[in-house]
C-alpha cells in the first residue's frame, strides 16, 4: 500500500526558494508545501514557467505579510533574442515574424537608455492579469485579443551584461507591475528588428537576494526534522519598517485591537512599524492622523513562530 501523506501541521515562516525553470510557481509551491507538511502556504508573486530564480514562499502567519513583497521592486537577469518575434513574447511561443539583425553595441546602448526611468508599458496578452474574472492568457490561447491600457512602470537599472550579434543579456531593476517580456518586445521594436525574451532569472525582491535562497532539491535532501531551520521568520518580510518594542500591557492592548499612544518621535500618519512584545513578534502597526498607533495586521500569537 502507498504511504499515507504526512499530517498537515502549523508551520510559520518564509522559504526563499530558487525556483527551477520548467514548472509553474504554483507547482513549486505545492512541492514545498508537501515537503514541509504545511497546513497553509502561499507565494509572493508568480514567476512564469520558463523563468527561474527567487520565489519567496510564505507559510502560516507569514502569509499575512505577502503584500509587502508584491509591492517591492524586483531585479532580473534577462536574455533577449533579436530578430524573432513570438506570439507570447518569450521563447515558449510560436514565431510570428523573423527579420535580419544588423546591430552594434553602441546603438544597442543608445536604445536601452530610452527605457530607463518611468515608461509606459502595455501588459502582454500572455499574462495573469484578469478581465471579467478570467486571466488574459486564457483569452490569448483562444485567439482573442483584449484591449489593454498602457500603464506607468519604472525601470531603475538596465545594465548590459553581454552582447553577441543577435542576443544580449540585461540586468533589469524595476518597480512592481513591470513585465520583462513587454520590455524585451518594446526594445526589439525600438531597434527595428523585433525581439523576444528567451531566458529570465529573478535575482532580487526588495531586501531579499537570490544568494540566500535554497532549491527544492536542497529542501528534499534535508532531514524532515531539520527543514524548519531553512525558513526565515515571518517578520523577515518587514525588515524595511522601524521596530517598536512594547511592554506587556501595551502588547496585550494591541493584540486586542486597541490603539496605543507610545512615547516616540516618529509618528508620521500612514507609516508602519514592526511590533514586538516580551514574547516576540506581534505584527504590523500603523500611525493614524490622531497620533495613535493602531494594529494593521497581527499574527495569531497562539501559533509558535520560528
Amino acid at each position: 500500500m502507498p504511504a499515507a501523506p504526512p499530517t498537515r501541521r502549523a508551520v510559520d515562516g518564509v522559504l526563499l526558494l530558487d525556483k527551477p525553470s520548467g514548472i509553474t510557481s504554483n507547482a513549486a509551491l505545492q512541492i514545498a508545501r508537501r515537503l514541509f507538511a504545511a497546513h497553509k502556504a502561499g507565494h509572493t508573486g508568480t514567476l512564469d514557467p520558463m523563468a527561474s530564480g527567487l520565489l519567496p514562499l510564505t507559510f502560516g502567519e507569514a502569509a499575512k505579510f505577502s503584500q509587502m513583497l508584491l509591492d517591492a521592486g524586483k531585479t532580473y537577469e534577462a536574455g533577449i533574442r533579436l530578430g524573432i518575434q513570438t506570439d507570447t513574447g518569450d521563447a515558449e511561443g510560436k514565431t510570428i515574424s523573423a527579420q535580419p539583425v544588423a546591430l552594434d553595441e553602441t546603438r544597442l546602448r543608445t536604445v536601452l537608455a530610452r527605457f530607463i526611468g518611468e515608461i509606459e508599458q502595455t501588459p502582454p496578452m500572455y499574462s495573469a492579469l484578469k478581465r471579467n474574472g478570467k486571466p488574459l492568457y486564457e483569452y490569448a490561447r483562444a485567439g482573442i485579443e483584449i484591449e489593454r491600457a498602457p500603464r506607468r512602470v519604472t525601470i531603475t537599472e538596465l545594465t548590459l551584461l553581454a552582447f553577441q550579434k543577435d542576443r544580449f543579456i540585461l540586468r533589469v531593476a524595476c518597480s512592481k507591475g513591470a513585465y520583462i517580456r513587454s520590455l524585451a518586445m518594446d526594445i526589439g521594436e525600438a531597434l527595428g528588428c523585433g525581439a523576444h525574451l528567451d531566458a529570465l532569472r529573478r535575482i532580487r525582491i526588495g531586501e531579499f537576494d537570490l544568494s540566500n535562497s535554497v532549491t527544492l532539491d536542497t529542501v528534499e535532501a534535508t532531514a524532515p526534522a531539520q527543514r524548519d531551520a531553512l525558513l526565515a521568520p515571518a517578520d523577515a518580510l518587514l525588515m524595511g519598517f522601524p521596530k517598536l518594542e512594547l511592554e506587556n500591557t501595551s502588547a496585550r492592548l494591541i493584540l486586542q485591537g486597541q490603539p496605543l499612544c507610545p512615547a516616540t518621535q516618529e509618528k508620521t500618519p500612514g507609516d508602519c512599524v514592526r511590533l514586538y512584545g516580551p514574547e516576540g513578534f506581534l505584527g504590523l502597526g500603523q500611525w493614524k492622523e490622531d497620533g495613535q498607533l493602531w494594529p494593521k495586521r497581527l499574527i495569531d500569537t497562539s501559533t509558535a513562530l520560528p
